[in-house]
């Protein structure tokens, strides 16, 4: 059976969900959650995502996430495998740690309601796998997006984007008051909800208006969408990434011959690996390739050698 499509344009928002290899902990301690955050921090540097809720659970996690450049496939794949190799490597294990595709419900965003109410589904998710107690508040659940919603401006992770919830929330300030009442809109909805109220999310693959299900169902039977697996999602990082190592050699003053007459490990192309592999989602043997410095391999012993 063939896969389902994947869609992906520039500022669609989904609800991504992913559950461990045969339903087993995908963290093990909070040192673990604390390196998914860490590595969820590098891939919003690479994609440009927003991310506007996050939930970590013991076998799976949620994360609803806005892509401005239309690169969630490939995002994913950096994302999931960076992870799950710092999981392994620090457990001593090796293999699969997510069980096959990712979940992404296509959310639309155009201030309808869809994204409050796929955000709440996250946000009460503790509560509703009974991790927390009926008298602990929501914020009593560290390992989620809520309790960062509470905080002053400056105190929460730099990709986490408040500001479109609050908006549906109807809340024109980030201000001390305003964030009190948002824990009592959102407390209040927990008290009141019902399983049937999230039956599009747990079984849907979209979650909006009439006409966005109708504009999105278009684009897929027109090819315009990207889909897991294509060429499109790729070609376009790539695209990304010369236009990027094009504008730096020009800076440089360098050209194909002088980046090709310097030594493989040279300092000023080390740089602009190191940049790559954090900006982007290219591969090591793409920058090896592209910087002539030998094999992805080397670009790694350069990387750490650096770094030393």
């Amino acid at each position: 059976m063939a896969r389902k499509l994947r869609v992906e344009y520039p500022g669609a928002i989904y609800h991504v969900m992913s559950r461990g290899d045969r339903r087993e902990e995908i963290f093990k301690d909070d040192k673990d959650r604390e390196r998914f955050l860490e590595t969820l921090g590098e891939v919003c540097v690479k994609t440009r995502w927003q991310i506007h809720a996050w939930c970590l659970m013991g076998n799976h996690f949620h994360l609803v996430v806005e892509t401005p450049q239309g690169n969630l496939v490939a995002g994913m794949k950096w994302f999931l495998g960076t992870y799950t190799s710092r999981f392994n490597r620090r457990h001593k294990l090796f293999g699969h740690l997510f069980s096959g595709r990712y979940k992404a419900l296509i959310v639309d965003g155009s201030g309808s309601g869809y994204l409050k109410t796929v955000c709440d589904y996250v946000h009460l998710n503790p509560a509703r796998a009974k991790l927390l107690k009926p008298q602990t508040a929501l914020r009593g659940y560290r390992w989620s997006s809520w309790p960062e919603y509470l905080k002053s401006p400056g105190k929460r992770w730099p990709w986490l984007r408040v500001d479109r919830l609050l908006g549906e929330y109807r809340i024109p300030k980030d201000t001390v008051a305003e964030r009190r009442a948002l824990e009592q809109a959102v407390e209040g909805r927990r008290a009141a909800e019902s399983g049937a109220d999230y039956k599009s999310i747990r079984r849907g693959w979209c979650l909006g208006e009439p006409a966005f299900k109708k504009e999105l169902l278009e684009q897929m039977a027109d090819g315009l969408g990207g889909h897991h697996g294509g060429d499109q999602p790729a070609e376009a990082a790539e695209a990304g990434a010369e236009r990027w190592v094009g504008a730096e050699l020009r800076r440089l003053g360098w050209d194909a011959a002088e980046l090709g007459r310097r030594a493989k490990g040279d300092r000023v192309k080390v740089g602009l690996a190191r940049r790559l592999r954090r900006e982007t989602t290219m591969t090591l043997a793409w920058i090896a390739a592209r910087l002539a410095m030998g094999s992805g391999s080397l670009v790694t012993h350069c990387l750490r050698k650096q770094k030393r």
